[in-house]
């Protein structure tokens, strides 16, 4: 973990080319970029305000997701839309100036940023949608196509902390698992040949078809969370986000489970491969190894 002092943090511009590279390769690396303040100007009205919503446990509405690029609220289930969506704009705005500034090595797309109310302890969930199992992130439904998913984090919370549980980052969970998980040999059949989805969409039939790559990650992200000897590992060390500071992680290769907290903004991009300063760390390169 880097941690840089939250003041200092205010001026990304400022800081050093040295201390952003070495952020960006420890991010990439599957490590966490921490800082001791919130980097951002968030007002008092609008913290209080998403404070005080009262979201609902319903598994669609775990989240309210903003989306920048439609200027699109989805998943709220408040009385105050139009406030609800101007604060994200606000807080997405801002997160992305910031890590336009501090991340620039990178090119990235902009993707959706959230708003996730709910206390995570204990929160009900399918086993696929909880938080507090180990994991790697993937979209299911928005193929990335091994660009890499970086998000910007900020605990609102007044003071509760975020408590994380880390394991090891994607290339040495890949080397332990990619094989005995069966996901490996269905990957490599996906990369050199058309599978049963290809063929089905060739007849015109309503199938959606993944990359192999995504297909991969997915399955994987499904298969660490149903692994309980791996989820039971008591070498996985827990990592406290205090109240009212900022992080980042590349959520594809930090391997992540969130065990309680509440009121987390968060802001997500989607990294270029061909910007990154370590391609060899990122999970299709590692893929493209492990399969050869």
């Amino acid at each position: 973990m880097i941690v840089i002092d939250g003041v200092q943090a205010q001026h990304p511009a400022d800081l050093p080319e040295d201390l952003i590279r070495a952020s960006c390769e420890e991010l990439e690396r599957g490590g966490i970029v921490y800082f001791t303040g919130i980097p951002l100007q968030i007002s008092e009205q609008d913290l209080g305000f998403l404070r005080a919503q009262k979201q609902s446990d319903a598994a669609y509405h775990k989240n309210i997701a903003y989306r920048p690029l439609q200027d699109r609220l989805t998943g709220y289930a408040g009385e105050d839309e139009q406030r609800m969506q101007q604060v994200l704009r606000a807080f997405s705005t801002q997160a992305l100036d910031y890590m336009r500034q501090f991340l620039r090595p990178y090119q990235f797309d902009v993707e959706y940023a959230s708003f996730r109310p709910l206390q995570e302890a204990n929160r009900k969930a399918k086993q696929n949608a909880r938080n507090d199992l180990i994991h790697v992130d993937s979209f299911p439904t928005r193929p990335t196509h091994g660009k890499r998913i970086l998000r910007f984090f900020t605990n609102i919370h007044p003071s509760m902390k975020r408590v994380w549980k880390t394991g090891p980052a994607f290339p040495e969970l890949a080397r332990r698992y990619a094989e005995s998980s069966g996901l490996l040999q269905q990957y490599r059949r996906q990369r050199t040949g058309r599978d049963w989805r290809e063929a089905l969409a060739g007849m015109g039939l309503p199938v959606k078809v993944h990359p192999a790559y995504d297909q991969f990650m997915h399955g994987f992200h499904n298969w660490l969370k149903a692994n309980s000897e791996f989820q039971n590992d008591p070498s996985h060390p827990i990592t406290e986000m205090a109240p009212l500071t900022s992080w980042m992680a590349i959520t594809d290769t930090a391997s992540h489970a969130v065990l309680s907290g509440q009121y987390a903004l968060e802001q997500t991009i989607l990294i270029h491969p061909e910007s990154l300063l370590l391609p060899e760390q990122a999970p299709n390169r590692v893929l493209e190894a492990l399969a050869s």
